[in-house]
């Protein structure tokens, strides 16, 4: 895939994410996508990520819902602005709310796909329905609450005051 993931266009100050943060090299890397009007990203569960025998940690789950879903509020936040990912000032949304629900256990194995669908844009807030399939079948739905990251937050990051 030559496109871009919305998590390729954070900037450095803001690529530390454990769960999708470019200069996290030890965390999961995931990258997310626009498939039309929902978002799409895909990750392969390690045997580590284990909670009982043959099925993934809720846990990681979670992050994947969380992660996933502060980048397609990133996304959605410059498609409210009618501009690209990479035009400035940068868009970077962290996570207000957090609701995961646990289907059915979640097989360790398959690829996962993460997917979700913008609710709702207002000002500098984002509501992203979510959800979780392995194997063809959803395994957990949440729904995730972001807000735009303080200007006050970004000038500490940068070292400004």
């Amino acid at each position: 895939m030559t496109e871009k993931a919305f998590q390729d266009f954070y900037p450095e100050y803001f690529a530390h994410c454990y769960g999708c943060g470019s200069m996290n090299q030890f965390g999961h890397q995931l990258k997310s996508f626009w498939d039309g009007e929902e978002s799409v990203a895909h990750f392969q569960p390690q045997p580590y990520h284990t909670a009982i025998p043959g099925y993934v940690y809720g846990g990681l789950l979670a992050s994947l819902i969380d992660c996933h879903g502060t980048g397609t509020a990133a996304a959605a936040g410059y498609r409210a602005e009618n501009r690209e990912m990479d035009t400035e000032p940068p868009l970077r949304y962290l996570t207000a709310s957090l609701h995961v629900d646990y289907l059915k256990p979640t097989p360790l194995g398959p690829m996962l796909e993460v997917r979700g669908r913008v609710k709702e844009v207002k000002g500098r807030k984002v509501v992203v329905a979510e959800w979780i399939v392995a194997n063809g079948v959803i395994t957990v739905r949440g729904e995730l609450v972001a807000v735009q990251v303080p200007e006050g937050l970004v000038r500490e990051l940068l070292g400004e005051k």
